[in-house]
């Protein structure tokens, strides 16, 4: 076998045993899927390289069989003919691509076999594959493609919950070592048959100089240096960039916010607090006075958090969905409205915002519903942001009669009435609470919300960071009743399981501000939750427990049952949900400052093109410009150095290596073996004749002060090398006095020169362990 073919085959086997780390993060059959294309970049290499073919010419093509398979596998549909990838693939790959970075910000591992993930880790590792045989192959510096196989591992390593098991860390570490081991067995084969165990410290001693051994040392000292260092420069990287999970989740981004399917309370909190007042979406319809619009429900509470309890596959939305769950009157006779949303940029949610209970919407392809929670998620990852669709809901307006006279509580499902290990505290204070219903269910819901909202003396704040939890709700219970809307909804939604009532948590929004014709629009600081509560024939009804700073009123089935009695608040018989006459919008007191408030907050229009991708955009573009320019830089600053050097042998030094590396820039073959008179002469051959002087009298100098006993050290050679550089940069053609400018040939050396210096570094390594491994067996043997 021959040795491109080996170290090809190596690479194949490297990349393949480094992929397996992302065996916890993604499922399906994407690894196979990657072997077969990694294989294929490989075969069409070495069938390549065994042709003849110029070396630069080798990627490429394997680059565009890459770009094929891909497209035979996954973009099928938009191929040309059935076989060549046209712009509609490369539209349909961006937007695939798109829609597994949303997954992969919001679902956790393991993420689900979609199609556009297995993409995704597919091409990812395909093309790390392709690169790591460019550099163990085309350029022989396989040392260097550790660097692809340490970010495959630490990527997962930094994201996954709880982190990889310690033993995914050696298929990548054996990839590694079989990929040095045959690049070293390529390398040394070049002189002759290699001779195992034999070091150039001694042929007598029994030092260990195979590769594998020698590779395996220098992997050790690699992972210690990086345990060492990676600890320090962790702590000091700003959150999201290794990653928590929520895309658009830092504090004030002027993007937006999202709404992960893995935690959307947190994510509504951290909206609410640190996010920007962003324009969420705007609607058209519905109830006079708005109507509040829904995401999901969470209906599964262990103790220390509140989240979507498992579920079956959602339904495809074709023609109505099923019935509200739990109601069983005629739903010919209720009410309906027809709602028009326009989501903006902004909002990133898997979830669409619908009121509760919709009956029918216009998102079809790739969305699904549940036929619990009536909410409407997509099915492939993909967000709602910049979606428009219509839909029509029932406007369902039980009366306190009706509600108080629901008998039974039933049990909707067998996750809304558990009740997880609870402080005998809070039992006891739920139940107190409720004694004056006498067993009636809907009148202790009503004792409840009032009690928040106005008889509890709670405070309304968003200063109040503890999450949901059950020690952060016995201390908002009975420590120090200071929260926002998460707190007061989990906190009745606990108190109503006590008591017997099924209860979940809704995440959404409030109805938002009416604007012109009717259209109202609505913020990412109207993000609110809420609890709702199953009533035997009527199903699930939502009820308002934070105070009124922040909702001013309640729903309108709730007043008339048990008035609110607090001084401090205005009760009203006008409703103010769904048929509300007045706007329900949110109050926000001057008094209080913990209060969301739009003053001094940056109102970023959501079709804005700088916040919406275009400012990004602008700083990835500067930033490849700066990543660019670096080699023009370096080489600028390393001339100005050179020249500022004064005389003697030093300075002379760098003058020499300047004019060496200005030839190697302008494409010039300088040898390195060769002596300074040597390279003079040469020199004379490229140079026009009037710089002919300058450069025998540089060579000359060189010669001298390297060789000669009674120079004068004090020897100045500046003129002489600004000349000779001058001349040769005339000389050249202007195509490659550019690329002299723009990527100097001169920065790749002594990127392989910088190689060779730490692969020398490491060759002392294991020297130093040979000395001391063979100081050991003497003393050994002594005894």
């Amino acid at each position: 076998m021959t040795g491109h073919a080996r170290i090809s085959l190596a690479a194949w086997g490297a990349t393949i045993l480094g992929a397996l780390v992302l065996t916890p993060v993604f499922s399906g059959p994407f690894l196979f899927i990657s072997a077969f294309l990694c294989g294929a970049v490989t075969g069409i290499g070495i069938l390549l390289q065994n042709l003849r073919a110029p070396r630069i010419v080798v990627p490429f093509v394997q680059l565009l069989v890459l770009v094929e398979l891909i497209s035979l596998f996954f973009l099928r549909e938009t191929l040309k003919f059935g076989l060549i990838p046209v712009k509609g693939t490369a539209l349909e790959f961006n937007q695939q691509m798109v829609n597994a970075m949303d997954s992969i910000n919001r679902f956790s591992a393991p993420l689900p076999p979609d199609s556009h993930l297995t993409l995704f880790a597919a091409s990812v590792i395909a093309a790390t594959g392709l690169l790591i045989h460019v550099i163990a192959v085309q350029l022989h510096q396989a040392a260097w493609s550790g660097l692809l196989l340490l970010i495959m591992y630490t990527v997962p390593a930094a994201t996954v919950h709880g982190g990889l098991p310690a033993l995914l860390f050696v298929p990548p570490a054996l990839g590694y070592i079989v990929l040095l081991s045959a690049e070293g067995r390529s390398r040394l084969s070049r002189w002759g048959r290699r001779i195992s165990g034999v070091s150039h410290l001694d042929a007598a001693e029994p030092v260990e100089a195979s590769a594998l051994g020698q590779a395996g040392r220098r992997i050790g000292l690699t992972v210690v240096a990086l345990a060492a260092l990676l600890p320090a420069l962790l702590p000091t990287l700003p959150e999201g960039v290794i990653g928590n999970g929520l895309a658009g989740s830092g504090p004030g981004t002027g993007i937006g916010a999202s709404i992960s399917s893995t935690d959307p309370m947190l994510d509504m909190g951290k909206n609410l607090n640190r996010g920007d007042n962003v324009v969420a979406l705007t609607y058209k319809g519905g109830p006079s006075g708005g109507t509040y619009l829904r995401l999901t429900a969470l209906d599964f509470f262990d103790g220390d958090t509140w989240r979507i309890a498992p579920r079956q596959a959602g339904r495809k939305i074709s023609g109505d969905l099923t019935p509200p769950p739990g109601y069983n009157g005629d739903l010919s006779k209720v009410p309906q409205s027809k709602l028009e949303i326009d989501v903006s940029r902004s909002f990133r949610s898997q979830f669409a915002p619908v009121p509760y209970p919709v009956r029918s919407i216009s998102l079809k392809r790739d969305w699904r519903y549940d036929a619990g929670a009536l909410d409407v998620v997509s099915s492939n990852g993909q967000v709602v942001a910049g979606k428009n669709y219509d839909l029509t809901s029932y406007d369902l307006q039980p009366t306190p009669q009706q509600l108080h006279d629901a008998t039974g509580s039933g049990e909707p499902d067998q996750y809304t009435s558990r009740v997880p290990r609870t402080p005998d505290s809070i039992k006891e204070l739920a139940r107190t609470l409720t004694k004056d219903a006498n067993g009636n269910q809907f009148e202790a819901a009503v004792l409840l919300q009032n009690w928040f909202r106005s008889g509890g003396g709670f405070t309304y704040s968003t200063a109040n960071q503890r999450g949901s939890g059950m020690r952060a709700l016995r201390e908002f219970l009975l420590v120090n009743k200071t929260g926002y809307c998460e707190q007061f909804a989990t906190g009745m939604a606990l108190m109503a399981r006590i008591v017997g009532i099924p209860s979940r948590v809704g995440i959404g929004f409030l109805p938002g501000q009416a604007g012109k014709d009717g259209e109202y629009t609505v913020r990412m600081h109207d993000m609110h939750a809420w609890p709702e509560l199953y009533f035997q024939g009527i199903g699930w009804i939502r009820f308002e427990p934070t105070p009124a700073a922040r909702v001013a009123l309640t729903p309108d089935w709730t007043v008339a049952a048990a008035p609110e009695t607090s001084p401090t608040t205005a009760p009203s018989t006008a409703p103010t949900a769904p048929g509300a006459s007045e706007d329900p919008g949110i109050e926000k007191p001057n008094a209080d400052p913990d209060l969301p408030s739009d003053s001094g907050v940056t109102i970023v229009d959501g079709g804005n093109w700088f916040t919406n991708g275009g400012g990004r955009t602008i700083a990835i573009v500067a930033g490849v410009i700066v990543l660019l320019c670096i080699p023009w830089l370096i080489r600028s600053l390393t001339r100005r150095r050179r020249f500022a050097k004064p005389p003697g042998r030093l300075g002379a030094e760098g003058l020499w290596a300047e004019v060496r590396d200005t030839s190697r820039d302008l494409g010039l073959d300088w040898s390195e073996i060769a002596t300074p008179r040597q390279a003079g002469d040469w020199l004379v051959t490229k140079l026009p004749a009037e710089a002919h002087p300058q450069a025998l009298r540089l060579a000359r100098g060189i010669e001298a002060l390297r060789y000669a006993g009674d120079v004068d050290l004090a020897l100045d050679l500046r003129a002489e090398a600004a000349a000779v550089r001058q001349a040769l940069w005339s000389q050249a053609p202007r195509r490659r006095r550019w690329r002299a400018r723009l990527l100097p040939p001169s920065w790749r050396w002594y990127l392989n020169r910088g190689s060779t210096e730490a692969s020398d570094l490491l060759d002392e390594f294991d020297l130093l362990l040979a000395r001391l491994r063979s100081l050991a067996l003497r003393r050994r043997h002594a005894n």
